[in-house]
């Protein structure tokens, strides 16, 4: 068994594509319209989805914003330095919610992006990376 992907349900599918291709570097790995169901599914990853988990993006057609709810927490990526790539995010006009830095309690390097829905993203710098 292994993790496929991580489906999040966006309100506006182009904006979306946008910050997970532009702001955060994923790629577009495939997209299809579902007209008879008014949806749209499009995957992004670093890596093909052959080669590790991705996240679904579903944009129902009639539907332009949800309600993220208490029961969702966050998607972690893992980054080189987790300060430059908050900068990088910034530059793109990405939203930094918690900059990086050690966590509360620990010493691991974190940092918190929110994506247009307002879905939580958090960078963790590599292991064994001096700050």
């Amino acid at each position: 068994m292994r993790l496929l992907h991580t489906m999040l349900r966006v309100g506006n599918l182009d904006r979306s594509l946008m910050f997970y291709t532009e702001t955060l570097g994923m790629r577009l790995l495939r997209r299809k319209d579902y007209p008879e169901g008014r949806f749209t599914l499009a995957f992004v990853g670093y890596q093909d989805e052959a080669d590790g988990a991705v996240i679904e993006l579903t944009h129902n057609w009639d539907t332009d914003r949800y309600e993220i709810g208490t029961g969702y927490g966050h998607i972690a990526i893992e980054v080189e330095d987790a300060y430059d790539t908050c900068a990088t995010i910034k530059s793109r006009g990405g939203l930094v919610v918690r900059e990086a830095g050690p966590m509360k309690h620990g010493s691991t390097v974190i940092a918190f992006v929110e994506d247009p829905d307002g879905y939580k993203i958090e960078l963790i710098q590599r292991a064994g990376r001096a700050d």
